[in-house]
């Protein structure tokens, strides 16, 4: 991302070896993005301020999370569900990261409005190179 207009990462993710795998993705490509990281979904909605009395520890603006769809206490669809009928939340985007290549989950992914759907690459510099391009198209895009 340009320095001047950071992304805030919200990054929905239960492994803790795909954690480090983003961290050192995001160095390797001199990224310098602001990442804040849930174990599961309803960590990520309290992170978001989901609740009237908690308060969001990530600014307001250009946020984008990026979502593992298999997680303990709420997975990935629950997730969006939620995100996607809160007023306040519905229009941050979306990129799924997951290992799950199921027609079903793509799609129920899809209906609830994500911008992507990526299947986590198995090596880290195909790794590297995802969150690279992911990068570069986000710095392109308008994220309000």
């Amino acid at each position: 991302m340009p320095a001047d207009r950071p992304i805030n990462i919200l990054l929905v993710e239960d492994d803790e070896v795909d954690i480090m795998n983003v961290k050192r993705a995001l160095r390797k490509n001199n990224l310098t993005n602001s990442l804040y990281v849930a174990a599961n979904g309803l960590e990520a909605l309290s992170m978001l301020g989901k609740n009237e009395t908690q308060l969001s520890i990530i600014p307001a603006e250009r946020r984008l999370i990026l979502l593992d769809l298999n997680m303990p206490k709420m997975g990935g669809i629950e997730f969006l569900q939620e995100l996607r009928a809160d007023p306040a939340l519905r229009s941050i985007p979306v990129v799924v990261l997951t290992t799950s290549d199921r027609d079903q989950d793509r799609t129920e992914a899809y209906h609830l409005n994500v911008a992507g759907y990526l299947l986590k690459p198995v090596t880290f510099n195909a790794f590297a190179e995802l969150i690279a391009t992911l990068n570069h198209y986000w710095a392109l895009c308008e994220v309000p």
